[in-house]
């Protein structure tokens, strides 16, 4: 029995989980873990591993799995929206960046065949490790990650022709109008099918494979219907991967779409492993080290590049600075279908020995390397702004309208472009609660602007910023960003204006709560701590616990997981009665015809006939607090008692118009005294 294969992945697990074991201590990403057990277990080191072509079938799987899953965080819906990203930015990125890099190649002496493929090999950029970071991150969604993911849909759209190109250059007596012709009506019939099985086929059929009830048939179907149609497209010469996008974009509108992301998660990142680790297995270590000055060059080379066209590009298309830098970084390395298409070529003598292997080299480094240019990118763009650069090149060919804000005061300033942020400023809008949102994200703040909303665009890290949104008047300031170190950057800057106003702060993890106290939030809310309570408060409620003993239980929870931090808790703070599971706080009405109406308290002896006490009155919309003996009831009016419910019950009859309530027993059944107390 041949075991070669299940030797190759225990090999590549044993030392994936040794190299990310240590990666994790200083905080590298485990891609870069999965690259550097690819480089140690290859051919060009130890040789560990032995069915290489094996391992490339995984690491397809791997892909096939990333870009279905992408494809169900994204919609038709989404991907009709950035058509013009799509098409316009990516034909300009691709083509401004094949043209450079085909200059480049042939002033350094390759001939026109070589240079033309080695520029379009270069204009290409990794889908798989881009959209993972992006999806790690939870930008895919965002204003700059919607531009990244339209041009890398671009380049995965340009791969059958690049492979007819690639075979021209193999062989000019292929017929190129034909094939034309022919790839032509393969993308309609694609497109086509897609429309279709995202409108009626698929939705159809999930719903009846759900009716079964049986989540392994549903899981297998979901299986088959990514594999099918990435076979399907592959057969049509699209590549695999771009299938699987598809296949994923034909299920994200489906209300199974979430179900189906849940389960694929922890099998794509599996998969996912496997072609990281395959790159990493292509790098010649000897090639490096014996021509490193030219790698080296060529890497700075094919980054700065990239970087500077992709930015531009991004810039063409409207973006800020900071997004033209966050665009340009992202797609600065090569991409993974580069190796399929620099194969064909080293295979048909278009690529010599030398530039094949500088190719892989260069590839596989600024792959290794893009997860640190992700890190670098927020930290660069600021650093940049600080310069004097020209107004239009920090707000963009289209910067946003501004919008004249009003002299508020006591208002509210809602910080943030993520769901929370959003939905609160919704509710402040539909309660009439006057506020201003501080947007960093330009469609976003487009959409709110043209809804009527007041809206400030900018980073609120900056003072300007907050200075427009009036922050100095302001008496509550609402911090919902997810990211520690912006979110306490804010607060600092908010102190720094108004040192009294009260500040709100969202926080998506425990162990950040005292760091953010200690910069000076009024109060954090840990998202993820609320959401788990909530669930415990729902369970107790669902097993009939008493209401007393569920507020004790969940003040106890929040206790133990914030410790001193509780006390700041303005809205779920404990309460004394709590403590006393025999006495309530209950409002009774006092009824059209009750004998206490136009009585004071001190003549219908409130509390010596029942016990309780009185804490307040609310009187249509006037609350009288703390009643005097002389205080008069009125008909309508809504009194508020304390007391164990007998004696609220004795006073409710009171109240209610009866004319001879029962007096409070003991609990031998004696009449309690007149002047017995709670």
């Amino acid at each position: 029995m041949e075991l070669a294969i299940l030797k190759d992945v225990v090999i590549i697990f044993a030392l994936s989980t040794l190299v990310n074991l240590v990666f994790t201590r200083f905080r590298i990403p485990t891609v870069v873990g999965y690259l550097i057990t690819g480089i140690i277990a290859g051919p060009h080191l130890l040789s560990l591993v032995k069915a290489g072509h094996d391992i490339e079938l995984l690491a397809e799987i791997g892909v096939i799995l990333l870009l279905f899953t992408i494809g169900l965080e994204f919609s038709l819906k989404h991907l009709l929206k950035i058509r013009r990203i799509v098409f316009f930015g990516g034909f300009v990125q691709v083509s401004v960046t094949a043209g450079v890099f085909i200059l480049l190649s042939h002033l350094y002496g390759m001939n026109w065949q070589g240079a033309l493929l080695m520029g379009f090999l270069a204009a290409l950029s990794s889908s798989a490790i881009v959209l993972k970071l992006l999806q790690g991150r939870s930008e895919l969604t965002s204003n700059y990650g919607r531009t990244v993911l339209g041009i890398l849909i671009f380049q995965d759209l340009l791969l059958a022709p690049l492979l007819l190109f690639t075979d021209l250059l193999a062989d000019p007596s292929v017929n190129v109008s034909y094939e034309l012709i022919i790839l032509t009506l393969k993308v309609i019939a694609i497109i086509g099918f897609v429309y279709a099985g995202n409108r009626w086929l698929l939705p159809r059929l999930l719903h009846l494979i759900a009716l079964t009830k049986n989540q392994e048939l549903f899981m297998m179907s979901i299986f088959l219907i990514c594999f099918a149609i990435a076979m399907l497209t592959f057969k049509l010469g699209m590549s695999l991967a771009f299938g699987a996008f598809l296949a994923g974009l034909m299920i994200s509108e489906s209300e199974y779409s979430y179900n189906v992301f849940g389960n694929f998660q922890p099998v794509k990142d599996v998969f996912a492993s496997f072609f990281f680790v395959s790159i990493g297995m292509l790098l010649d270590l000897s090639f490096v080290v014996e021509n490193y000055q030219l790698v080296l060059l060529s890497v700075i080379l094919v980054i700065v590049i990239k970087t500077i066209i992709a930015g531009g590009t991004g810039f063409i298309l409207g973006h800020t600075f900071q997004g033209t830098i966050l665009i340009g970084l992202a797609l600065s390395q090569v991409g993974e279908f580069s190796f399929v298409l620099a194969r064909i070529g080293f295979d048909n003598s278009i690529l010599p020995d030398f530039y094949y292997h500088l190719f892989l080299a260069v590839a596989v480094i600024t792959i290794a390397i893009t997860p640190f240019l992700f890190y670098l990118s927020s930290p660069l763009s600021k650093a940049l702004l600080k310069l004097p650069l020209p107004e239009f090149l920090i707000n963009g060919l289209f910067p946003l309208k501004e919008i004249e804000m009003p002299d508020f005061k006591n208002h509210l300033v809602i910080i943030g472009k993520d769901a929370s942020a959003i939905k609160l400023s919704e509710m402040a809008q539909y309660n009439k609660l006057r506020h201003i949102s501080i947007v960093f994200d330009p469609s976003t703040a487009r959409e709110k602007m043209n809804n009527g909303d007041l809206v400030v665009y900018g980073d609120a890290v900056n003072e300007p910023i907050l200075r427009k949104a009036h922050v100095d008047t302001a008496d509550i300031v609402v911090i919902s960003v997810g990211n520690l170190i912006p979110c306490m950057a804010i607060i600092e800057k908010v102190r720094q204006i108004k040192k009294n106003t009260y500040i709100l702060v969202r926080s998506t993890l425990i162990k950040n709560v005292e760091q953010l106290y200690r910069v000076g939030a009024d109060q954090v809310l840990p998202e993820k701590l609320e959401i788990a309570i909530d669930l415990l408060n729902r369970i107790l409620v669902k097993r009939l616990i008493p209401q007393k003993e569920v507020n004790r239980i969940l003040t106890h929870m929040r206790s133990k997981s914030l410790g001193v931090f509780t006390e700041k808790d303005l809205v779920n703070k404990p309460s004394i009665l709590d403590e006393f599971s025999n006495i309530n706080i209950t409002a009774v009405t006092v009824e059209p015809g009750s004998i206490v109406d136009g009585k004071s308290l001190i003549e219908i002896d409130l509390r010596k006939k029942t016990g309780v006490t009185l804490l307040a009155i609310r009187r249509g919309s006037e609350v009288v607090e703390h009643p005097v003996p002389e205080t008069v009831f009125q008909e309508n009016d809504i009194a508020y008692f304390l007391g164990d419910p007998e004696q609220i019950n004795f006073a409710s009859e009171l109240l209610l118009g009866k004319d001879q309530p029962t007096r409070p027993k003991t609990d031998d059944g004696r009449p309690k005294p007149e002047n017995y107390q709670a």
